[in-house]
């Protein structure tokens, strides 16, 4: 059975950083891609990193320069590295896995609030 377990979320006050881990474990046939959408309340759900098996990296605008998506393949781990926190990027941020057969895997999700 796959899990993804999204942990490092809480309360940072703007300008901050957090890191954001998921953990990845089970059987997935070929990842595709790994990422971070996030949804905010009333919110279409968006966007904010993805990581190909090649490499490739996509950010969603809004956060562009502000966050960084790795992985640790040993660890089985992705992660989102977020700095310059604004009140805006308060939202659920949850962890996306895609196979090559095009199943997609879901954690939790974990919430970030940015406020002083």
């Amino acid at each position: 059975q796959v899990r993804l377990v999204e942990s490092g979320g809480g309360l940072v006050q703007p300008g901050g950083s957090l890191r954001l881990s998921c953990a990845v474990s089970g059987s997935i046939f070929n990842i595709y891609g790994m990422g971070w959408p996030r949804q905010a309340p009333g919110q279409q759900r968006e966007l904010v990193a993805a990581l190909t098996s090649g490499g490739s990296t996509n950010y969603g605008q809004s956060v562009k320069g502000r966050a960084t998506i790795s992985r640790d393949n040993a660890k089985n781990t992705v992660y989102l590295q977020m700095n310059s926190l604004k009140p805006e990027d308060t939202a659920v941020y949850y962890c996306s896995v895609v196979d090559g057969r095009g199943q997609d895997y879901w954690g939790q999700g974990t919430q970030v609030t940015v406020s002083s």
